[in-house]
């Protein structure tokens, strides 16, 4: 299958300090892809680094099978919506549609005018004039309307209130599956991942944890509960994930493909939540294998 990102040992050093770090993944094209973790973890390093505003101290990437932001052609296939949802406070919300038209070559006017006038937005307003919502739903429409092969967008609706992160999320679903391209979300709001996003990248540590369609990760995850029991006595096969201990009771989430048939463990799913929280335990992150894409 086709990779809109392809990351190999792919490292960013500011100084001494690694903001991310022997990070490698393969995005299949096709997917709404969820990139969570705690601040300072790399999420942003990563979506810079694929929108060539970064380049990398180590390492390699592709993205759409080319050198990001290696020339006018490559520029025009990513859409990027970067954190703060930038647009220019002085400008109309038709000037900046009609400055998104002079600067994209895919630009798609009608999609863009269609998507103003059904959000309800004023081609004559001022964007500094806008709610936290409109700003968010104006930088949306721009990316969308550059048509591109696949849109970037770092935590897009972390300042907004339940209702606008609804509409932003419905409109972002809805372009989607018409226009069928490819996205990568960053967010804290895992809730918000879970109801958009099939793939999902966990970041730790400034590294990649896990990577892969929710489905399958959910579907090779178990929580296991039972009595005090040492990592070293689990079944082959288990690899621990995070582990709880009291004096008489152990709880691991484990990884594995095999049935569990032991009696004394009780078996229960996860939610994306507790694979997410799971991955991203801090007391045996150092001494776990990185565990990458699972297909």
């Amino acid at each position: 299958m086709t990779s809109v990102l392809q990351a190999q040992a792919l490292g960013k050093k500011y100084g001494r300090r690694w903001a991310l770090r022997e990070c490698t993944v393969d995005i299949p094209a096709g997917h709404v892809v969820g990139l969570v973790g705690p601040n300072g973890a790399g999420k942003t390093t990563l979506l810079k680094l694929a929108g060539g505003q970064l380049e990398p101290t180590a390492g390699g990437i592709t993205v759409l099978g080319g050198r990001p932001a290696a020339g006018p052609a490559q520029l025009a296939k990513v859409g990027f919506v970067a954190q703060d949802t930038p647009v220019y406070a002085g400008l109309t919300v038709a000037e900046h549609l009609r400055l998104g038209a002079r600067l994209n070559p895919r630009w798609d006017d009608a999609l863009a005018r269609e998507r103003i006038a059904r959000l309800g937005l004023a081609p004559d307003q001022r964007a500094g004039r806008l709610s936290g919502g409109q700003r968010a739903q104006l930088a949306l429409t721009l990316g969308l309307a550059k048509r591109p092969e696949l849109l970037i967008l770092d935590e897009p609706v972390a300042s907004l209130d339940p209702l606008a992160r609804r509409e932003f999320l419905q409109g972002l679903m809805e372009a989607t599956v018409e226009h069928a391209f490819s996205v990568v979300l960053s967010s804290h709001l895992v809730s918000d991942l879970e109801r958009i996003c099939d793939f999902l990248i966990v970041l730790a540590d400034s590294r990649v944890r896990v990577a892969g369609e929710v489905e399958r990760l959910l579907a090779c995850h178990h929580r296991l509960s039972g009595p005090r029991r040492d990592p070293d006595r689990l079944s082959a096969g288990q690899q621990v994930i995070s582990a709880r201990h009291t004096d008489r009771q152990s709880t691991y989430v484990i990884r594995t493909d095999a049935p569990i048939h032991d009696p004394a463990w009780t078996v229960t799913r996860l939610s994306l939540e507790d694979l997410v929280l799971a991955y991203m335990d801090k007391r045996i992150a150092e001494d776990r294998p990185v565990a990458l894409e699972v297909r």
